[in-house]
């Protein structure tokens, strides 16, 4: 009998509920600007430190275990400034960055990818950039209204929130968007 996948990430969440406020008041201004654009819902608002996609139980239960062995100290992360992949004349993300934390966010990241590959998990193909996807681009349709806006908060000061635990997520695929549900986290020492 062939097992099911799931499809799973690991993530930072967002722990302010005040830098949470703030970003979802900025993806609501620019998701009203007319851009053809699908906004991340609130409650699925995160940093992906890695999508790992769809694998069996039994790699789910590995990862479980590379995070319960992950050493790393809580820090704090400076949510800051808004931009775009991959570029500004052909936007497919906007997104949210990271500042101060940053470093320790792409150690933990490293570390994760260090031991994902013992699983035999292909590497990221991307560069790792932290960074929190607030919107989605659909189209080109609206894209110069987009643009200016994200050009009117590319310095956007969110504030700072504690990083003190990470989250490996199963991710449903709804025609509503997707559901995020928690499968095991490693708190930080």
């Amino acid at each position: 009998m062939k097992e099911d996948l799931l499809r799973v990430f690991i993530a930072i969440e967002i722990e302010n509920q005040e830098v949470l406020r703030g970003l979802i008041r900025i993806r609501d201004l620019i998701a009203s600007s007319g851009a053809d654009v699908k906004p991340v819902e609130d409650e699925n608002i995160h940093l992906t430190l890695r999508f790992i996609g769809e694998v069996p139980g039994s790699v789910v239960e590995e990862v479980c275990n590379i995070l319960a062995s992950l050493k790393h100290s809580r820090f704090d992360m400076h949510v800051k400034g808004i931009g775009v992949f991959p570029t500004i004349h052909r936007p497919r993300v906007v997104w949210a960055g990271v500042t101060e934390g940053s470093s320790e966010v792409a150690m933990l990241h490293d570390m994760v990818e260090k031991e994902l590959r013992r699983l035999r998990i292909p590497a990221d193909r991307e560069e790792f950039t932290p960074h929190i996807t607030l919107l989605r681009v659909k189209s080109g349709r609206g894209v110069d209204k987009l643009v200016k806006l994200v050009d009117e908060f590319k310095d956007a000061d969110f504030g700072v929130t504690p990083v003190e635990r990470i989250v490996l997520k199963k991710s449903t695929l709804t025609p509503r968007g997707p559901i995020y549900t928690d499968i095991c986290y490693k708190a930080l020492d």
